[in-house]
């Protein structure tokens, strides 16, 4: 094993791959000079400018260029600086990347990476701070990923690299500092695949990317009063892990979402409507969900403040449904 931070862990994922398949390479605005927050660090030196490639600042054209180059065999990785940014960009993703291998009736793939920073960072405020995952998981034909720790950084990364389809790959920007020990040989993590963070038997958690350490913390305070709290990360929110998550569910009887982003019309929607669905007569307590307000995330720290969903707002939430339980329906009903 060997400690990296979460940014070099995706550096030394994409470093790998370079050297493993000469087909990837990547594009975007200041790679030369390192990536505005040093993902790309000394690549350009490593491995040239053909393939660590400086664009106009434009995003519209660095993703009309990469899907082009997806559709002629090469495996491009896509740095969009800010997810906000990335959305003068969605119909070259949306329109073009993500229809195509069906449009062509599976004649052609288009195996690009997406690389998009992604929740709030300390005053970045309204146009630096969008977590956008739900967007792009409504799209059919992307894959969506949202890493939170330095191993599932450096694992998924290469699992999206090789992936013949177009991923939307959000790396959470509070994150880069994060150190954790990562394997020191080949490390792939497959997309799809939850990870149980914490196991407990009382409240399944589901949640993705900088969440999961929030998570994480409230579980711990809440294991104090007695109260087992199962943390699941997705990793991968489309295709998202139901597996892992129905059969957490089977045995708690309870399920909390918890996502950075805003409620409203939120990727944990879609969790928390599925678990409804499908296991309303096994719920000791209604599905609840914690998310942002619907607001624009503002510069000043004290409103800031007011749209992190912290542990603390997690703990009430799952003391409130082990409080509340519902009758369960005779077995048959």
């Amino acid at each position: 094993m060997q400690t990296l931070t979460y940014l070099n862990a995706g550096h030394r994922a994409l470093l790998e791959e370079m050297q493993r398949d000469e087909r990837v390479w990547a594009l975007g605005e200041d790679l030369g000079r390192g990536g505005v927050f040093g993902q790309y660090h000394h690549l350009q030196e490593m491995f040239g400018e053909e393939r660590i490639v400086d664009t106009p600042i434009s995003e519209a054209c660095i993703m009309g260029a990469a899907v082009g180059a997806a559709m002629t065999e090469t495996r491009p990785v896509v740095e969009m600086r800010f997810s906000d940014f990335a959305l003068c960009a969605v119909d070259e993703l949306v329109n073009q990347a993500a229809k195509a291998r069906f449009m062509f009736g599976g004649q052609m793939r288009v195996p690009l990476v997406v690389r998009q920073p992604v929740g709030i960072w300390r005053s970045s405020a309204a146009q630096h701070s969008q977590s956008l995952e739900a967007w792009y998981a409504h799209i059919p034909g992307l894959v969506v990923v949202a890493p939170s720790t330095p191993t599932d950084n450096l694992g998924l990364l290469k699992s999206a690299i090789r992936c013949d389809d177009p991923v939307v790959y959000m790396e959470h920007k509070n994150l880069w500092a994060l150190e954790g020990d990562v394997p020191e040989g080949e490390h792939l993590v497959p997309l799809g695949k939850a990870e149980v963070a914490r196991a407990g038997g009382d409240v399944t958690l589901v949640t993705w990317s900088a969440m999961r350490h929030v998570s994480l913390e409230a579980a711990e305070l809440l294991a104090a009063e007695g109260i087992q709290v199962e943390v699941i990360d997705l990793r991968t929110l489309w295709p998202w892990d139901r597996e892992t998550v129905l059969g957490s569910v089977e045995r708690t009887g309870r399920v909390l979402v918890v996502q950075e982003a805003v409620s409203v019309a939120g990727f944990g929607a879609e969790i928390a409507a599925s678990v409804a669905e499908e296991m309303h007569d096994r719920l000791k307590a209604p599905v609840r969900r914690l998310g942002a307000p619907r607001i624009p995330v503002s510069y000043a720290p004290p409103l800031e403040e007011r749209v992190h969903v912290r542990k603390e707002r997690i703990v009430e939430a799952v003391r409130d449904m082990t409080r509340a339980t519902a009758p369960r329906e005779p077995a048959g009903h």
